[in-house]
């Protein structure tokens, strides 16, 4: 029998990253392949073409539909509000919560979910460990209704992938059970455990409720179909929305995977990979670049604008304390 902390002991943890960070690389390589593959074919002319010819009744629903979807997130927060009690009104969640959310999306996860929060809800008189929970409630949210749509779409209509993908339409709808079978276990955990809350690394993580968390499911699901309908109106309907949602949200999970701020050249190189045969790629950049200016810049100013009122304030008022 080994020691304790031997070799044989510690191998399984130590080789775990070092997989981790292989199966990162590989991803991070088929997406910067895409990037080159697609980028040598496309007519940039055609591609400015496209977006100064979108008509302004289009790239205003666009602009509405984004309206529509930073107003649902920003309630995110509210349920890390409820499980935890702070007294925060909910104005004020929401505005940290709209912030935070602009800035995820332009310059990712470490400096919007995390670093913008921390420092606004601490600002507002939060500890960080009711920072934590909210901002793990607000996640779990989000990416619930990610995992139920994804698993639904890859169960019941599955994409035609490219062959270099090295996964067919079976393995997308394996995958999609098994993303629906983690969604139902929370749910599940919700409704009927016993225990509802754990410590992990120094932090409290708690269930809702069943009611609570199926609250959540609507709110998130409504949101990713509100973001896949920005494309769709802005690729002006000329592909299916089912198919728009599709590779909506596997570019979503490539962007996450990869690691790069605000999935920039990965969101276009997922969507010309698996929409150019139905659209011309110059159109469908065209759209993105649309889509670009209307979830992520457009948003992003008003969010900078907000944040620098906001921290100029709170110097004002410790000048007068």
């Amino acid at each position: 029998m080994s020691p304790p902390g031997s070799l044989a002991e510690r191998a399984p943890s130590s080789l775990w990253p070092v997989a981790k960070r292989l199966l990162t690389i590989t991803f991070f390589g088929l997406v910067a392949w895409l990037l080159f593959h697609q980028a040598r074919a496309i007519e940039w002319d055609e591609v400015w073409a496209t977006v100064l010819a979108l008509p302004n009744g289009v790239l205003a629903l666009g602009a509405l539909l984004a309206l529509a979807s930073y107003t649902l997130y920003s309630t995110f927060d509210l349920f890390g509000r409820h499980l935890t009690g702070h007294p925060l009104g909910a104005g004020r969640v929401m505005l940290v919560t709209f912030i935070s959310y602009a800035f995820n999306l332009n310059l990712g996860a470490l400096v919007g979910g995390f670093a913008f929060r921390y420092r606004l809800y601490a600002r507002l008189g939060l500890d960080n460990a009711v920072i934590t929970r909210v901002l793990t409630m607000s996640m779990l949210t989000n990416w619930l209704g990610y995992i139920v749509l994804a698993g639904t779409v890859f169960l019941l209509r599955p994409l035609a992938l490219p062959p270099d993908w090295k996964l067919g339409s079976e393995g997308l709808q394996m995958l999609g059970g098994v993303l629906l079978a983690v969604a139902a276990a929370y749910l599940l955990a919700c409704a009927v455990s016993t225990r509802r809350s754990w410590t992990v690394r120094g932090h409290e993580i708690a269930l809702p409720s069943w009611r609570i968390a199926g609250l959540q499911l609507v709110m998130s699901c409504a949101n990713w179909l509100l973001i896949a309908s920005i494309v769709y109106v802005l690729l002006q309907q000329r592909i299916d929305y089912p198919a728009v949602l599709s590779v909506l949200l596997v570019a979503a999970v490539a962007g996450v995977i990869t690691h790069v701020p605000a999935g920039i050249g990965v969101l276009e190189a997922v969507f010309v990979a698996l929409l150019s045969h139905q659209m011309p790629k110059g159109e469908l950049l065209g759209a993105l670049l649309a889509y670009r200016a209307v979830y992520y810049l457009g948003p992003l100013i008003v969010a900078t604008v907000t944040f620098l009122f906001v921290e100029a304030r709170a110097k004002a008022l410790r000048k007068s304390a």
